[in-house]
């Protein structure tokens, strides 16, 4: 008997939120679109739940027959009172959740953030881009984050209601002030999934009003408080209780209904996803990023997983790896040199790289946001890139190769103090005993002193004289074709800067540079040529009638 009182109960209560028709109790027993209400909550609180749940799962016939909104709408273009809903096929509830529908797609990105996409990516992530007090509550649960998939879902908990002052509003133009009881509820929302919960900018970014890209972090859940307006079918609605969503004005402007209070994000209620609160699906996702076809999904999920977890190694070394990759094949579609071998390829274009950053540089230094261009710029990469690999050498300090691509990215970025700084000490960890390893890293050295003097002119400078060296001995440690080639024409380039330019030594290396560099697979007569003919070597290969024969092809 206990269990049946209770049952009764909450399909009474149901009845006075209007949502079964009062003949038909005991048939929502039965409904699958009718739970219970727990006897506990109030009718407010029990509504604002109702829709909340209704918006997240897309259900438009409940949330339209619990939008006040909507409610008023069936009210005033009647020429009755309704007695009851209208049916679940009425065109009334399209339209009421259409309206709904076009103001949360203002939240959904659709641009283009190339480099800096977060997964789901663009037309699916929510990203709350104004102070979360702007939002109508039902932003916080829109069925973009309640249904899954692509959704992870999203978990509604009622918490507490207050009453306020009554609402009052006319039915029609000129008509008499009516009034309705009115309560604030709060609503706590946590989204499961920490990849497709919505995202905001950080605490830090509240209050500042810069150009420059914001700080972002994924909201793992929000208090939401909701206006209930309660006792309505006496006033001609056909459901006693409706929840004030989205603002509603009348022909002059003002609010209906009037109320004290509006609902929206709670202040200071606001948490995100961090590192510890799911560290296996972050894991998860980085191996899904690295069997991803499309690069931009492999970097919106890689940007995703360090939202959360800026540390994540796996994550930092992948999305490095992609953007030193995305740089490189930028260097290859500027120069349009075809060549026949991956290894080759890449010291190719980073040579490119090298003579580019202390010259023209422009193409490598202006980020498109700056110059408005809707495709990622070689910039973009750079810039991504710089703090994915300090981080990861900040982690992981044994892992030379990322520092030396840190090295060389300090170079292209200008930041020649710190690229010295960095190959230097790799220099002093690797002994002769691993020459290939060493050899690398006194070439990358030298690189880093010449562009100090390339791009401030001190050719005075002492590094030029160390840089020599360090090719020097790069050259005599190494066999490999590849490797003495970079030698060879390192110390020629690095002659260019000399006061008092010795040209015969410098065509001697030149020459002996190309020598190696015929043996090189993919090479070419075309690529030996454009090598030449960069900004720096140019003036001084066409100067000289002794520079004739290395631009002949062979």
């Amino acid at each position: 008997m206990r269990r049946l009182a209770v049952v009764v109960l909450g399909v009474a209560l149901w009845a006075a939120l209007g949502l079964v028709p009062t003949g038909a109790a005991p048939a929502a027993q039965t409904s699958k679109k009718s739970k219970p209400t727990p006897a506990a909550l109030s009718p407010a609180l029990a509504a604002a739940q109702r829709y909340a749940e209704a918006v997240a799962s897309g259900d438009r016939v409940v949330a339209g027959r619990l939008d006040f909104a909507c409610q008023f709408e069936m009210v005033t273009q009647s020429g009755k009172p309704p007695t009851a809903f209208p049916p679940d096929s009425d065109p009334v509830y399209t339209r009421c959740w259409e309206k709904l529908a076009k103001a949360h797609e203002t939240v959904v990105e659709q641009r283009d953030l190339g480099v800096s996409d977060l997964w789901p990516g663009k037309g699916s992530l929510v990203f709350f881009n104004e102070d979360l007090t702007e939002y109508a509550p039902s932003f916080f649960v829109m069925d973009r984050l309640g249904l899954s998939p692509p959704a992870g879902g999203l978990k509604i908990e009622p918490l507490d209601s207050a009453p306020l002052p009554a609402a009052s509003f006319r039915l029609r133009a000129g008509s008499q002030l009516v009034e309705a009881p009115s309560a604030v509820v709060r609503v706590g929302v946590t989204y499961k999934d920490p990849l497709t919960s919505p995202v905001t900018y950080a605490p830090s970014e509240d209050f500042v009003t810069r150009k420059a890209k914001k700080v972002r972090l994924a909201l793992k859940g929000v208090t939401v408080k909701w206006v209930v307006l309660t006792g309505l079918r006496k006033l001609g609605f056909p459901g006693d209780a409706a929840v004030l969503n989205l603002p509603m004005p009348d022909a002059g402007g003002a609010a209906v209904p009037f109320v004290s209070e509006r609902g929206g994000y709670l202040h200071d209620t606001r948490l995100w996803w961090g590192p510890a609160d799911a560290p296996g699906a972050l894991t998860a996702a980085v191996g899904r990023a690295a069997l991803y076809p499309e690069q931009r999904d492999r970097l919106a999920m890689l940007n995703r997983v360090l939202l959360i977890d800026p540390a994540h190694a796996d994550a930092l070394t992948l999305l490095s790896r992609e953007l030193y990759g995305m740089l490189l094949n930028a260097g290859a579609a500027a120069h349009k040199i075809a060549l026949g071998d991956a290894a080759l390829a890449a010291r190719f274009n980073e040579l490119h790289w090298n003579a580019v950053s202390q010259t023209t540089r422009m193409e490598i230094a202006e980020a498109s946001h700056l110059i408005q261009r809707g495709q990622p710029m070689p910039a973009d990469f750079l810039y991504r890139m710089l703090p994915a690999l300090e981080k990861l050498a900040a982690l992981n300090p044994e892992d030379q190769e990322n520092r030396l691509k840190l090295g060389i990215a300090y170079r292209w970025n200008r930041e020649h103090e710190s690229a010295i700084g960095v190959h230097e000490q790799i220099v002093k960890e690797v002994p002769p005993a691993r020459p290939v390893s060493r050899a690398r890293a006194l070439l990358e050295l030298a690189w880093s002193r010449i562009a100090r003097v390339e791009w401030s002119r001190r050719v005075e400078d002492p590094g030029l004289q160390a840089a020599y060296r360090e090719a020097e001995e790069a050259f005599r440690l190494t066999d490999r074709p590849l490797e003495k080639f970079t030698g060879a024409y390192t110390m020629a380039y690095g002659l260019a800067f000399m006061p008092n330019r010795d040209n015969k030594k410098m065509l001697e290396l030149l020459t002996e540079a190309r020598r190696w560099y015929q043996q090189v697979p993919g090479s070419s007569p075309e690529s030996w040529h454009y090598l030449l003919m960069n900004d720096t070597l140019k003036g001084v290969v066409e100067a000289d009638p002794a520079f004739k024969p290395l631009l002949t092809a062979s």
